[in-house]
């Protein structure tokens, strides 16, 4: 902050708010004052008392109540009133002025967005995006204990899968398989308030790129693909697996083995100081070589955390370095035209020694018990 000459950030993203505060929101209500000296504040609604006093770092918490009798605003008003408070007497202050994308709050379902009247009330204000995805893409100690757990309860969730996985199942149910056992038996750990699972499944001709779950049936010789998220009290984990309950089909072997070898040559190159650029080249070239240019339509490396999907980005028309701390999903995939193909996807810590898996589960293509 002192670098970017700010002297307070001003978030009311739910991931940015976790991050500065440890305190992840209820309703998207939520906000922090950070000072570069002095005191943070968090923001949230009267029914979150005890969350707050429970999680937060921050001594001085401020309320809001989610209906005011004497107030017809939505609550977001009185969030940035209670902002502007406590954001008086700070000089320059940054606020998130280019967010893509943001995490969302524990419901999930309806996520809150920003008003113009938000950014007008700081005007002129600095865009501390930039600041904030830096400081989080090295993690902290605290953070990797939370994104450990989140890779624990997709793995569990996976080898229950494995153990249940049968053939003429439907994708959605086999969905439901997973995702019950995420929040099930992963809210259900004493070191998590609560754990939710998010999924695309597809088997066999179903495997494309970002549609939606269906309700085709699991194939016996064809694998079926898990692109599956856990969050663990606001910190994620971005994994692709794959079951078959039978043996894969020969041309599901070849492309097994071809896609694992490049995928091994990303993970190697997960080490601090390798270009980012690099790597998006190296995976692409090494994906065309095997008679398939232009795949996948999709990144094959991207940062993990507060959200599934976070800075850095591995392009290479683009900039940057690995760097030690960072959590980076590997995802190289191959898709068949028409329909089926390939991804595998796991998350790995930068380590001086060399990249460090987060997950247990296998990668490849797993055979259903």
């Amino acid at each position: 902050m002192e670098e970017a000459t700010l002297d307070a950030l001003v978030v009311r993203a739910p991931d940015n708010v976790l991050y500065l505060t440890n305190f992840w929101g209820m309703k998207g209500y939520e906000a922090a004052v950070f000072p570069r000296e002095g005191q943070p504040v968090l923001i949230c609604l009267e029914a979150s008392a005890e969350d707050a006093a429970r999680s937060a770092w921050t001594d001085d918490v401020r309320f809001l109540s989610g209906y005011a009798p004497d107030d017809p605003r939505p609550p977001l008003s009185r969030t940035l009133e209670l902002a502007q408070a406590a954001a008086r007497g700070y000089g320059r202050v940054g606020l998130e002025l280019s967010l893509g994308t943001q995490a969302s709050d524990r419901m999930v379902g309806e996520p809150t967005t920003f008003t113009a009247a938000w950014f007008e009330a700081f005007a002129p204000a600095a865009d501390a995006t930039p600041l904030l995805s830096a400081a989080r893409a090295i993690k902290t100690p605290q953070e990797l204990e939370r994104m450990r757990i989140a890779n624990e309860i997709a793995a569990a969730a996976m080898e229950h899968v494995k153990e249940q996985l049968r053939p003429d199942m439907s994708e959605s149910e086999a969905a439901a398989l997973w995702q019950g056992h995420v929040h099930g038996h992963g809210t259900n750990r004493p070191d998590v308030d609560l754990a939710l699972a998010f999924s695309l499944v597809w088997s066999g001709p179903g495997i494309k790129t970002f549609t939606a779950t269906g309700d085709g049936p699991v194939r016996d010789d064809e694998p079926t693909l898990f692109e599956i998220w856990v969050c663990a009290d606001g910190y994620w984990c971005d994994h692709t697996k794959n079951v078959c309950p039978g043996e894969p089909r020969p041309e599901y072997a070849e492309l097994e083995e071809q896609l694992l070898s490049v995928y091994e040559k990303l993970v190697e190159l997960c080490r601090p100081g390798q270009s980012l650029a690099e790597l998006d080249r190296s995976g692409r070239e090494a994906i065309a070589a095997l008679g398939h240019p232009g795949q996948p339509s999709h990144p094959l490396c991207h940062g993990v955390g507060a959200r599934a999907h976070e800075p850095p980005y591995a392009h290479q028309a683009g900039g940057g370095t690995i760097a030690e701390g960072m959590v980076l999903a590997i995802e190289p995939g191959i898709y068949w035209e028409g329909g089926g193909g390939l991804r595998v996807e796991d998350n790995f810590l930068v380590t001086a020694a060399g990249p460090e898996k987060l997950s247990s589960f296998p990668d490849g293509i797993v055979r259903a018990a």
